[in-house]
């Protein structure tokens, strides 16, 4: 299925386009999924980066009160970070900070597929072009292109840590389990 997806994304002449369109289909399956540890191995295994990263969107996207239209950036993951909800309530019945260990869980996941497509190796940008165009800049070592909502300060992540530990805090009313404070240690 993984390698399908892959494929799937990567035979149109946009592979970004083709992985919104896979992405918008496969959302509502995902929600559908009963356990955690079977919506964690379908996103772990994903092969395509550009696709896990527009579904992990997805499910944040619903999860907001107030849904952004701004395209994926790190600017755009601090925003889920302060106006996501706990994820929505899967069919599994889990305690409260699970739910907010899994939200952990997902959004470094986010992060980590997004650097993956912008940042990560040197051809990365070009994950955002066709299979016949990318060898073209590959061979002129095209650089990938940062967008402004890229460019975050250290005081902005600081500032949504914090914001969202308090959320958290609120929520859970208790100390935070070991797995949740090795998790936020992560993400920041």
């Amino acid at each position: 299925l993984q390698r399908m997806l892959s494929m799937a994304v990567e035979v149109d002449r946009s592979p970004t386009c083709s992985s919104r369109k896979i992405a918008d289909d496969i959302f509502p399956f995902i929600l559908n999924i009963p356990l955690r540890s079977q919506r964690e191995a379908l996103l772990n295994t994903m092969e395509s980066q550009l696709l896990r990263c527009r579904l992990l969107e997805l499910l944040f996207q619903h999860s907001c009160d107030v849904p952004t239209t701004s395209s994926m950036s790190l600017d755009k993951i601090l925003y889920f970070l302060s106006h996501s909800s706990v994820l929505p309530q899967f069919q599994d019945e889990t305690a409260t900070w699970q739910r907010w260990d899994e939200m952990l869980q997902y959004l470094s996941l986010l992060l980590l597929s997004y650097q993956s497509v912008k940042l990560a190796f040197p051809f990365a940008e070009h994950l955002r072009t066709s299979v016949s165009d990318r060898m073209d800049l590959i061979a002129q070592k095209a650089k990938p292109r940062l967008q402004d909502s890229d460019d975050i300060s250290q005081l902005d992540i600081q500032l949504k840590m914090n914001y969202f530990i308090n959320r958290m805090q609120e929520t859970l009313e208790q100390p935070f389990p070991p797995q949740i404070q090795e998790k936020l240690f992560m993400l920041q």
